[in-house]
């Protein structure tokens, strides 16, 4: 039986007398494999050459690297999370893999976090914004590390965010929802109502299935996090997947016009498409995230209620509220001003 065997690097050289020697290595830079091609001593060369890669010497972070790659945790994360993830740790294990367990005790740790940070400031002069998401991964692996009891310390805890993103006007309005229900196609109409009512991600919004739906809430695990989340349907969302429903032209609950699956980069795409068409620029479908919680707060829902319907930690919701929507929401201070007006009143008499 013939093996094609991936990643063999063959290099030819001349020997003396003019013969060519031909060399061949397990990969680019890889050990030298004996024998040729197809004998026992071959294989049993290039099995013992892949086996070095796949057993991560002890003592090193790259062992928790491998341990996290190979764990629950990171099963249960979403495909293109997983795939977003892998590219940020294969530069981290070029980085850090071969940096001994000992920098992660309580001795050493202040000065591992000094060699971290100075990588994700030479990240962050290509982006801020990756070097954020590469610096939240590999804190998630020292978390899940010291979790295990693996590395006493993360060095990585509390590090702070290099991009600010300022969104204070990115807010889908009454009057943004009316023009995009009026200019876009129908089959899109469900996704902003959706959007609007759950403050669910893109990608869980176009896994939702019928099943997810009972009339009365819909159920579902949030790709990114694992969250599972129970969200009590309002009236107009209800009216919009009721009708869809008796439609029912598949087990998805959105599907483009076709009746298909939409896939991530069509659905970006006949988005973006829609709302230029409805003269919306300035917002994408991420923004129903803050649009949601916005609304929900000027309804007059606590921050514990709003987090228990979007999914978010308590923290991020008060960070939004503080930091990013409410604060030129003018909305919000008319009321407090109306409750300051009725309780001087009621003070007076």
């Amino acid at each position: 039986m013939r093996v094609n065997l991936k990643g063999i690097h063959t290099v030819k050289v001349k020997l003396a007398g003019g013969k060519v020697g031909v060399y061949r290595y397990a990969w680019r830079g890889g050990p030298k494999l004996d024998g040729e091609p197809g004998t026992p001593q071959f294989m049993a060369s290039y099995n013992a050459a892949v086996a070095t890669l796949k057993a991560p010497k002890a003592g090193r972070f790259h062992s928790v690297i491998v341990g996290f790659k190979a764990s629950g945790e990171f099963r249960g994360l979403a495909a293109r999370t997983q795939s977003d993830y892998l590219k940020h740790i294969a530069r981290i294990e070029v980085k850090f893999g071969t940096l001994p367990l000992s920098g992660f005790n309580e001795a050493n740790a202040k000065t591992t976090r000094g060699v971290f940070k100075k990588w994700r400031d030479e990240n962050a002069a290509k982006s801020a914004r990756q070097a954020d998401y590469a610096w939240s991964i590999l804190g998630r692996i020292c978390s899940w590390g010291k979790d295990r009891g693996d590395i006493d310390v993360n060095p990585c805890e509390r590090g702070g965010r290099l991009y600010k993103a300022d969104r204070n006007d990115r807010v889908w309005s009454s009057a943004d929802e009316a023009a995009f229900i009026s200019k876009a196609p129908a089959h899109l109409h469900l996704a902003l109502i959706l959007a609007l009512w759950t403050g669910q991600r893109q990608g869980d919004l176009l896994r939702l299935t019928w099943s997810n739906y009972d009339g009365a809430t819909l159920r579902l695990r949030q790709g990114k996090t694992g969250k599972r989340v129970v969200i009590p349907v309002g009236a107009p969302l209800r009216a919009a997947l009721d009708a869809e429903q008796a439609k029912r032209r598949g087990a998805l609950v959105l599907l483009n016009i076709e009746g298909e699956r939409w896939t991530p980069d069509g659905f970006r795409s006949s988005w973006a498409k829609a709302c230029a068409k409805a003269g919306i620029t300035a917002l994408t479908f991420h923004d129903f995230r803050g649009s949601a919680v916005t609304r929900l707060a000027l309804a007059g829902a606590s921050v514990p209620e709003i987090a228990t319907i979007t999914g978010h930690t308590l923290r991020d919701v008060q960070e939004i509220l503080d930091a990013h929507y409410l604060s030129r929401d003018v909305t919000m201070a008319e009321s407090a001003v109306r409750k300051l007006e009725e309780w001087s009143k009621a003070a007076e008499t």
